[in-house]
């Protein structure tokens, strides 16, 4: 989620495989981490299955006492598992045992924000099925919610609908849940105390409150951010129900320990839709607790979508790129907070960013960081206006220009005594940071500008102006967007789509400051956020949206729905093509009919898996058993073995052709009887085949299946070429992108 957060730093603890590093570095074997073990046996009952825990345990510890009081925690209702502190040792050991299917060491993540759905085609007065949209529970895994926000109040909203089984108990600071937000828990494993959160599910940070409002809170008019981003504030399904998980906790992040116990809390609980904004491990898809959840979920027919992470524009830096997983990059509207910033020459330039005071005089003395340092030693730290290395005594009362090395530098000039901040910086313009004072961002031939201004003159003075709203071109991806290729498989192509991210406006916790730096006494129902964390809810959203019209598709139904009428997006504009944008832009109102899908079960993904390597015995995980055969299931299936939406190929010599071959069966869920005939986009070097060309139905839920060639030219490392497939008929467009690519070596 969130680079986010405006772009703050979030020092959250990244702990990766602690017994190794700690064994390697003490030496000492008797330090104990926590662990999730999964089983294969799964007994009929919850206490069964707590016994059978203790039991495997017991044979790597001295006794049953000592067993049980290692388990942390026992996943007993949607797979069987529990997380135990052990040593590695003993990990290992346990690891070997028949009924052991894996051990893998618990890791913590990180969090990856109304117009956007105006924007993206979802008005409040697009066509519902209200009383079905009312039975439609959405789930978050996020940091915790707000549950006196006017998004969450359950004024007309009959009771939860009779499937929910969750319960929503009394925590400090808590005031309880509604027949709107009808669930709210938290997770905290570890138990460990967490200074700077609460044991509630109440929100400290912000973060779940603007997702959860994001994706179904309540209609609020005339909502704003002082005055900022006017308009009415709402979720894509405004009379669906909220559940909330809490798993990310403000000092140690969020622990797969946390996430798989929400998980299995949420499917048992009866919810529809997940929504989990948060990443920071492309482990394999066995050892990922957050791709090990959401298989679960989808055998239970829940849709989840997960952000795509913000670690962008670098290349292969996508995440959460499991297939039975919705991954959302993030993409800008058309709309940008910029401020005018008055030069004392009478020269006026602008910036970006999110300013909300009006200067009380006419122009401020202006200085450079890097000459107000506060000795020669401090002089390259000062240039970036870092903690301690500028004289209080040269920047009280003036504005100070800082080149951006990290967030929050608006802090630290005003601790000293300094009125503003004006932030060179050569990235990550696109999205409004919030400045506790005056303040905004500039780009490096502005920042130049103003630096030579402040050298040709003794009295260097300037003002920066509170912030107005502007059109721009859009959409677009955003800078800090999570690209591709997939760094999981070569033979799979994410994200998966684009949704609003950039500047979204949503509801805020009341427990924190706008930017959450010291200083700030800046508060808002309301606030501004960017991230993929902020796109992830809008396609969770469209899911929830197109499931209260089709109830009882599946999880990868409602997901190709999504993809296939996706808006595509230029290649003009976005120079990363698909490894940004995936199909396109999300299309809610198409979505809701999309006329074929590309329907799968959990075997499906299991046979791609086996096409990716996996073994039988590793993929136990999944499914429950160490007894499936990989051989047998990948003849005459591809060559990348699943009915996905999409198609990637990955170019193996840079001197030679590239061939494959993918082989696809949709579903017609539209109206019969219908042909479908086949449109081919190829570029110059790209050319696919597609037999047969015409598809005809003569009923609902039919399946037809073709074959899809592609050759492609000798590609250089990193080089991309795109085209697609698209099945039209007179009501409907089913589009696939097709994407060959050759990997860097």
């Amino acid at each position: 989620m969130s680079r986010i957060k405006y772009f703050r730093s979030l020092l959250i603890i990244l702990i990766f495989t602690l017994t190794g590093l700690i064994a390697a570095a003490t030496g000492v074997e008797d330090d104990k981490d926590f662990y999730i073990v999964h089983l294969g046996d799964h007994p009929a009952d919850h206490d069964s299955r707590v016994q059978s825990h203790i039991d495997t345990i017991s044979s790597v510890k001295r006794s049953d006492a000592d067993a049980k009081e290692s388990i942390i925690y026992s996943y007993t209702k949607s797979f069987n598992a529990f997380a135990a502190r052990l040593t590695r040792a003993e990990a290992t050991e346990l690891s070997g045992l028949d009924r052991v299917l894996s051990v893998f060491p618990n890791r913590y993540r990180k969090l990856h924000t109304t117009k956007s759905w105006d924007f993206i085609g979802l008005p409040n007065t697009a066509r519902r099925k209200l009383k079905r949209e009312r039975d439609i529970i959405v789930g978050l895994l996020d940091t915790g919610i707000t549950p006196e926000s006017e998004s969450f109040k359950g004024d007309g909203f009959g009771p939860p609908p009779k499937k929910w089984k969750g319960s929503c108990g009394h925590f400090a600071n808590f005031s309880g849940c509604n027949n709107k937000l009808i669930g709210a828990r938290y997770f905290k494993l570890d138990g460990n105390p967490d200074p700077n959160d609460i044991l509630s599910p109440i929100d400290v940070d912000g973060h779940g409150t603007h997702t959860s409002s994001t994706l179904a809170g309540n209609e609020i008019p005339d909502a704003s951010l002082f005055g900022l981003a006017e308009g009415a504030a709402r979720g894509a399904v405004p009379a669906a129900r909220v559940a909330m998980y809490k798993v990310c906790w403000a000092s140690s992040g969020c622990s797969d320990m946390d996430i798989l116990a929400a998980f299995e809390a949420a499917i048992n609980d009866g919810v529809d839709v997940i929504s989990i904004s948060i990443g920071g491990a492309n482990s394999d898809y066995v050892t990922d607790a957050l791709a090990i959840g959401a298989f679960h979920a989808m055998r239970k027919g829940i849709v989840t979508a997960a952000s795509a992470g913000n670690d962008g524009p670098m290349s292969a830096s996508v995440a959460n790129h499991a297939p039975w997983l919705v991954t959302v990059a993030a993409s800008g509207i058309d709309r940008q907070f910029r401020s005018k910033v008055e030069l004392g020459n009478g020269k006026t330039v602008s910036g970006v960013g999110v300013n909300t005071f009006e200067p009380n005089q006419k122009l401020y003395p202006l200085v450079s960081g890097a000459d107000v340092a506060r000795d020669a030693e401090s002089k390259s730290d000062a240039r970036f206006c870092l903690d301690g290395s500028m004289d209080p005594k040269k920047v009280k009362g003036k504005l100070v220009y800082c080149e951006l090395q990290m967030w929050g530098i608006d802090s630290v000039v005003k601790g000293i005594g300094g009125v503003g901040t004006i932030v060179g910086s050569a990235q990550y313009l696109d999205a409004a940071l919030i400045f506790m004072t005056p303040g905004t961002m500039v780009n490096v031939t502005v920042g130049d500008t103003i630096n030579d201004f402040i050298h040709s003159t003794k009295s260097a003075s300037a003002a920066i102006h509170r912030s107005h709203e502007v059109k721009i071109p859009a959409p677009f991806i955003a800078s800090f967007s999570s690209r591709g290729p997939n760094p999981g498989s070569r033979n799979l192509l994410k994200p998966d789509v684009a949704a609003p991210g950039i500047d979204i406006l949503a509801s805020y916790t009341p427990l924190k400051s706008l930017t959450g730096l010291k200083g700030d006494t800046q508060f808002s129902k309301f606030t501004l956020m960017s991230g993929t964390s902020m796109a992830c809810p809008h396609v969770a959203g469209v899911a929830a949206y197109v499931k209260s019209f089709h109830p009882n598709w599946t999880a990868a139904a409602i997901k190709s729905a999504i993809i296939t009428t996706a808006k595509p997006m230029s290649v003009r504009v976005n120079s990363d093509a698909e490894f940004a944008y995936g199909a396109g832009q999300v299309n809610p109102t198409r979505a809701r009919s999309p006329g074929l899908v590309y329907d799968m079960d959990a075997m499906s993904y299991i046979q791609f898996l086996c096409r990716e390597g996996y073994t039988g015995s590793s993929l136990a995980v999944l499914i429950g058993s160490k007894s499936i055969n990989c051989s047998s299931l990948l003849p005459g299936l591809g060559s990348d073995a699943i009915n996905y939406p999409t198609m990637q190929l990955s170019a193996r010599d840079e001197k030679r052709p590239t061939t494959g071959v993918f082989r696809r069966t949709v579903t017609n869920v539209g109206q019969v009887p219908s042909v479908y005939n086949v449109t081919i986009k190829a570029p110059k070097g790209l050319e696919i085949t597609v037999r047969p060309m015409s598809l005809f139905f003569s009923r609902s839920l039919q399946k037809r299946s073709f074959k899809v060639v592609v050759k492609a030219k000798a590609l250089p490392s990193g080089d991309i070429l795109s085209g697609s497939v698209a099945w039209k008929s007179n009501r409907h467009v089913v589009r696939s992108p097709v994407v060959v690519y050759k990997p860097f070596d």
